[in-house]
């Protein structure tokens, strides 16, 4: 055990009362025309004649291509085409998947997209037909189908006559050729990874009454529990002062809810090996603190913890498909609160490493935190590399919305790796600036930095989480204020509301790069 730790005991928290919401069991069969029921099936551009959909226009002896025809449906990719009670059958679902090459993340939108139809369905039983020969790809359409399928209802009620209760119930069935054979790909690399997703969007939505440090390290030890290889701490705030985590305490001193820093360490590989650090922002409600947010949006950041849900998933994905790496993940989890003992713009604090910042604004917390939660990883596990992860800040959504996570490194290797993985797991990265002049802006005539002011505000906030990381350790920060949460339409595989953005980007990261 660390000699910097101090375990806390596991406590009795609330959880909610309600189950959470049902999901298709997802199951494998060898590829075959079923003759009824509800089927899914993919469709070029041009709609050609091919694969079942040739075999289910023939069985409907041209009633497929009639309908096709009459609704001037091309097959473009994203478009629908849903034909109830065509030719005996319950629905018949075409899904366009444009002219571009089969790949695994167009395998998994496919899958996420009949994952979405199915939890909307009050069908028992969906079939999913793929003829193609692609490797996986019976997997990769099942775990898209899991991650598309997720919803967050458990807190709504339902009368008994409620139809809507049986909707997203029953079997979602992956017909390829690969057959029942490909669930065993399926529940050793990806069934994992589509749990660990669930959990962090789980973390994420839960409400701020319901979640908090306490909570969020109750809810990891119950998902990591029995899980070999796996050792959890936790940092206490005694055990915080200790150490000098000024950072991290400041900004938790404003709310009734002590602060945490809880850390989870996997060990699949070899025990001499440095492992991988991914230290997430655990803001389990940010009000700004005195530096108190308007009203508008405010509910939206009980999301603020989002960093901290998706690292720790993240482990949970490698932990759970058995991954031959060491990995940790340290998640800085507190409340962001005004209060008679809230920290004040213009504090200065301490942190463990000794460096010190003032406060220009409370509402700049995520940095405060992460100041000495990137130090501790450093210090403790001497990783092979660092990656953060954090809500951070609004400029990096003015810049790039919400089709990109901001990436931040002096490391071009590392930012070149992650970028790749982003885009094999559908998870976006845009690189930025990372520009000496940025630090201007954070000097104090009182302290060694300021927590704040001047210049581009993702790059500021980024410099100076820098200053607390090793000149020679390959680092990256990863802005994922504008991809964390999705108000309006969702994507195949993430559903409107908590994305989990940064568990399938991570996971596939490791996969492609360390494994």
């Amino acid at each position: 055990m660390s000699r910097f730790l101090s375990v806390v005991a596991a406590l009795a928290l609330p959880l909610a009362a309600a189950d959470a919401a049902a999901e298709r069991r997802i199951s494998f069969a060898p590829y075959a025309l079923p003759g009824s029921g509800t089927v899914a099936l993919a469709v070029r551009e041009g709609v050609p004649g091919e694969g079942a959909f040739a075999q289910l226009n023939a069985a409907s002896n041209g009633a497929l291509r009639r309908a096709v025809d009459a609704m001037q449906f091309e097959g473009k990719r994203g478009s629908k085409l849903d034909l109830p009670g065509l030719a005996g059958y319950d629905r018949v679902i075409l899904l366009g998947i444009g002219e571009e090459p089969v790949t695994p993340r167009v395998l998994e939108d496919l899958g996420g997209r009949v994952g979405q139809e199915g939890a909307a369905s009050a069908s028992p039983r969906i079939e999913l037909l793929w003829v193609g020969e692609e490797a996986d790809a019976a997997a990769h359409l099942a775990f898209g189908a899991a991650l598309g399928q997720y919803r967050f209802d458990k807190y709504k009620s339902r009368d008994a006559e409620d139809d809507t209760a049986a909707r997203g119930e029953g079997e979602l069935v992956v017909r390829t050729p690969a057959g029942v054979a490909a669930g065993e790909v399926y529940r050793a690399q990806w069934q994992p990874v589509a749990t660990a997703v669930k959990t962090a969007r789980d973390l994420v939505t839960e409400p701020a009454n319901v979640l908090y440090p306490e909570v969020f390290v109750e809810r990891a030890r119950e998902a990591f529990d029995g899980m070999p290889n796996v050792r959890i701490e936790v940092l206490d705030v005694p055990a915080m002062e200790k150490l000098g985590m000024g950072g991290m305490l400041a900004v938790g001193k404003g709310s009734a809810r002590p602060p945490r820093l809880l850390v989870v360490h996997y060990t699949g590989g070899a025990r001499d090996q440095a492992p991988l650090a991914f230290v997430g922002k655990g803001i389990t409600f940010d009000t700004g603190g005195i530096s108190i947010k308007g009203s508008s949006g405010l509910w939206r950041m009980k999301y603020d913890m989002a960093g901290a849900a998706s690292v720790t998933s993240a482990v949970l994905a490698l932990a759970g498909r058995r991954a031959p790496v060491n990995a940790v993940a340290v998640a800085a989890l507190a409340e962001n609160m005004p209060s008679g003992t809230a920290a004040h713009p213009g504090d200065v604090v301490t942190t463990m490493s000794g460096k010190t910042f003032e406060i220009m604004s409370t509402d700049a917390e995520g940095r405060m935190v992460l100041s000495d939660a990137v130090y501790y990883a450093q210090q403790e596990f001497e990783p092979k590399l660092l990656v953060d992860v954090a809500t951070l800040t609004g400029s990096i959504v003015t810049a790039l919305g919400d089709e990109y996570a901001g990436l931040f490194s002096r490391d071009d290797t590392l930012a070149a790796q992650l970028t790749a993985a982003g885009e094999l797991a559908g998870e976006d990265l845009w690189r930025m600036p990372l520009h000496e002049s940025y630090g201007e802006g954070l000097k104090s005539p009182v302290a060694d930095l300021r927590n704040g002011g001047g210049g581009p505000g993702a790059g500021v906030g980024a410099h100076f989480i820098g200053n607390w990381i090793a000149d020679d350790l390959p680092w990256a920060h990863l802005d994922i204020a504008g991809m964390a949460w999705r108000e309006s339409e969702g994507t195949p595989t993430s559903p409107t509301g908590a994305t989990a953005f940064g568990v399938r980007l991570l996971d596939r990261f490791v996969r492609e790069y360390h494994q």
